[in-house]
């Protein structure tokens, strides 16, 4: 009795060490650089420099360097449009990511090529379009594709999000994203990772909870390859066919699925090339909404080692609702790590906001924090972020 006593003595002291190191100890920080940013750090070697210098004294170890946004190429493809990364290699005379991986590896930070997986932004014409036709689009349930770029009589009602998105569930679409990945991770061996970004179905204000309410509002995946699949697996027509909640639900599992198996084939081709690269995914910060809604089902992925960690976008100037997301957060980690996004570019004028924010994910023991973004890092942000801890 006494050996039992004490060794749940020991676990309990060991799990109230662990907790206490993890909130007491440092916190790991990346920072999202997007192809947009202001200090056009594609385009010279003096701002690679000051980005690695700037990590360095703001103690961030993990960068997320845009490298693929709205189908083209801001890296050496042979695959996607390459005119941007024409455009870097006349502005720069060099290849910059080759350097950033050399200067980054040499300050201990990781450098993780983030690619937009499914979203065009409005480029309507990009090379998976130009290939295969409008019909690798994604719509909604009246056959309309996304993005504002043709409005429609549901624009009075529902807010769509101004991006045009890829549809998952074609298969010709997940073959040309897997091919992105491969080739990004095989031009540039010295990469930590790859940061994957908008694998999810368009986002609607109000969003739709599910097929059940179809006749309510707006939902996605209705594209013509993943409607010929569902068919042919179920033998239900999700335009006509769904009678029953457990029709309902097959349709939006199938959805789910789609996505799931997305970011499971470009997981599993990568990690077979390098066992070490790492695998990370930003996602939407409410894990009910992100299922229900978009089909994004990342505790899943954590769950089923799919990805080896997930950065939350948990843009928000609201500390409360900030705080009650981190805290329902982190309690999905499994098996992966949780990071938590902050949006400094809502707080360029209320930096305690931001310390606020901070100390909350700090206190709540998320896996680390990522800024959005790199521009928007303060000079007294930067110094509070490179105090001891």
């Amino acid at each position: 009795m006494k050996a039992r006593v004490s060794i749940t003595l020991c676990f309990i002291f060991l799990f109230t060490a662990q907790a206490f190191c993890r909130e007491a100890g440092a916190i790991s920080k990346g920072v999202w650089v997007t192809v947009f940013s202001k200090e056009r750090v594609l385009y010279s070697e003096d701002a690679v420099t000051k980005l690695v210098k700037v990590c360095k004294s703001a103690g961030i170890n993990e960068i997320y360097l845009q490298v693929y946004q709205s189908g083209r190429a801001y890296y050496d493809s042979k695959i996607a449009d390459r005119s941007k990364y024409e455009d870097i290699l006349r502005i720069s005379g060099q290849d910059p990511i080759d350097l950033l991986l050399k200067e980054a590896g040499k300050n201990k930070i990781k450098v993780f090529a983030w690619i937009n997986i499914l979203s065009l932004g409005q480029n309507a014409r990009a090379d998976i379009v130009n290939e295969f036709g409008e019909d690798v689009f994604t719509a909604d349930q009246y056959l309309r594709l996304s993005g504002r770029a043709r409005p429609n009589e549901s624009d009075k009602y529902y807010l769509r999000e101004d991006q045009i998105f890829l549809e998952p569930g074609d298969q010709r679409v997940a073959k040309y994203l897997i091919s992105i990945a491969e080739e990004i991770v095989g031009r540039y061996p010295l990469l930590s990772g790859i940061h994957l970004d908008y694998v999810r179905y368009p986002m609607t204000v109000p969003f739709m909870p599910g097929a059940r309410f179809m006749n309510y509002g707006l939902s996605y995946g209705y594209g013509k390859a993943n409607i010929e699949r569902f068919k042919e697996w179920t033998g239900l027509d999700p335009l006509k066919g769904l009678k029953s909640d457990k029709d309902y639900a097959k349709w939006d599992d199938w959805r789910r699925k789609q996505l799931n198996s997305l970011v499971r084939r470009i997981s599993r081709r990568l990690k077979e090339k390098s066992a070490n690269l790492l695998i990370s995914a930003a996602v939407i910060p409410s894990a009910e909404r992100a299922y229900t809604s978009m089909f994004q089902d990342w505790p899943y992925w954590l769950e089923d080692k799919i990805v080896d960690y997930v950065v939350l976008m948990n843009y928000t100037r609201d500390n409360q609702l900030f705080k009650e997301i981190t805290r329902s957060s982190v309690a999905q980690r499994q098996q992966g790590k949780v990071f938590i996004g902050i949006g400094l570019h809502l707080m360029q004028d209320e930096p305690e906001a931001f310390l606020e924010q901070y100390k909350i994910a700090k206190t709540l023991s998320a896996d680390g924090v990522a800024l959005f973004s790199y521009d928007d890092l303060a000079p007294k942000l930067l110094e509070y972020l490179g105090k001891p801890e």
